[in-house]
């Protein structure tokens, strides 16, 4: 909204340091910037609010160090990531782009899921809250809704690597990581005669990778800071890539895919990167709130957003490689143990206990160790991402 005003002021008074709201990096030092007061100012009054509401976290005993200390603690806190997030954006964002509207309904839209899963796990009592089968339909319904605006919306434009993209393609189109000549069009998944289909290809896709991160990011917030410092490490990386590939220059010198208007997703990154910085200030070890599911779906969906809509989606499983790691020793645990249940009659673990994190607890590492190693993995695996554009 302030972009606007600005822009008004700007060209019809010339009125003098208007102009600077043109800078897409002025703007996103500024939504940044009261991302973080958002979350470190309101903070103490939101987690006094929900103690006053009775929303404490409710702790099933798995024999963790430490963990029945958390009894009670305030969850939720996945509202302040979402505020900090939202209020910057519209403040400083174009908000008629369309990416940067896709970006706020996803924010609101898992935001409410996982806020559904919440209220009914204390206030209802239900331990099991919302229903997977509900929270699937949320993400598969998510995911259709970002495929279609994505392959149907006219002011989504598909990239050509290094130019300035083309208005009318047959294909859709993302960058592989690694390799020279690093386009990959979606209509080679499929024969010739079923081209005309690669758009239903491209959903499937968007929809399992919107599922699979939010879920990752879900699992992987279960030690106090865990989640929000690594998604803090992966929105900054994306907010780099967004920036780049929102400039036709640098896009061109990079060879990757120049996408018209991305450039505003800078300023929703920076509002997401501030917010959950923010909140370790009232997440880090130990904790004072939990973001609980609120928060977890609501910022893995946001990464796999951004990613999507940058064109970066095959650099997730580097980029997001703590939540890929974490997902996967929940399904290795899982599977081995009912292989081995069946195959020997008792089931046998790969894992102390998954996810991984709880494995490295059960082996007597501190919690706070455990956090600074994963978000140490994290920053390695940003670094290598951000290589990617130069190592070919």
């Amino acid at each position: 909204m302030l972009y606007y005003l600005f822009d008004f002021l700007d060209k019809q008074f010339d009125l003098m340091g208007a102009s600077v709201f043109r800078y897409i990096s002025f703007r996103a030092g500024m939504a940044a910037v009261i991302s973080l007061l958002i979350t470190i100012v309101f903070g103490k009054r939101f987690i006094n609010a929900l103690r006053n509401f009775q929303m404490g976290e409710s702790i099933r005993d798995l024999g963790l160090k430490g963990q029945m200390e958390k009894q009670g603690t305030p969850t939720m806190g996945g509202i302040m990531i979402i505020s900090a997030i939202i209020i910057p954006t519209l403040l400083f964002a174009q908000i008629g782009n369309v990416y940067v509207q896709l970006l706020l309904i996803t924010a609101l839209w898992m935001g409410l899921i996982g806020f559904t899963d919440d209220y009914l796990k204390i206030k209802k009592k239900n331990k099991d809250g919302l229903k997977g089968n509900f929270k699937v339909i949320g993400q598969v319904g998510l995911g259709l809704l970002v495929g279609l605006v994505m392959v149907m919306h006219p002011d989504v434009v598909i990239p050509e690597l290094g130019g300035m993209g083309i208005e009318d393609s047959s294909s859709i189109v993302t960058t592989i990581p690694f390799f020279k000549d690093n386009e990959f069009q979606y209509d080679w998944l499929l024969p010739y005669f079923l081209e005309d289909y690669t758009w239903l290809i491209y959903v499937l896709a968007v929809i399992f990778i919107i599922t699979a991160v939010s879920n990752g990011a879900n699992i992987t917030d279960g030690l106090d800071g865990l989640a929000a410092g690594t998604s803090a490490i992966i929105g900054l990386t994306l907010a780099i890539l967004a920036y780049l590939s929102g400039n036709a220059v640098f896009a061109e010198y990079l060879n990757i895919a120049f996408i018209p208007n991305s450039g505003e997703l800078v300023i929703f990154s920076a509002a997401f990167v501030g917010g959950c910085i923010g909140f370790l200030w009232y997440n880090s070890y130990p904790a004072q709130v939990f973001m609980g599911d609120t928060g977890s779906l609501s910022l893995g969906a946001i990464i796999a957003v951004l990613a999507l809509v940058i064109r970066k989606e095959l650099l997730i499983p580097i980029l997001c490689g703590i939540f890929l790691i974490e997902n996967l020793s929940v399904i290795i645990q899982v599977s081995y143990f009912k292989y081995t249940r069946k195959k020997y009659g008792e089931g046998r673990r790969v894992f102390l206990m998954s996810p991984l994190h709880h494995h490295y607890q059960k082996k007597g590492w501190h919690e706070a160790r455990i956090v600074t190693r994963f978000w140490t993995v994290g920053i390695l695996l940003a670094i290598l991402t951000l290589a990617t554009l130069k190592l070919r």
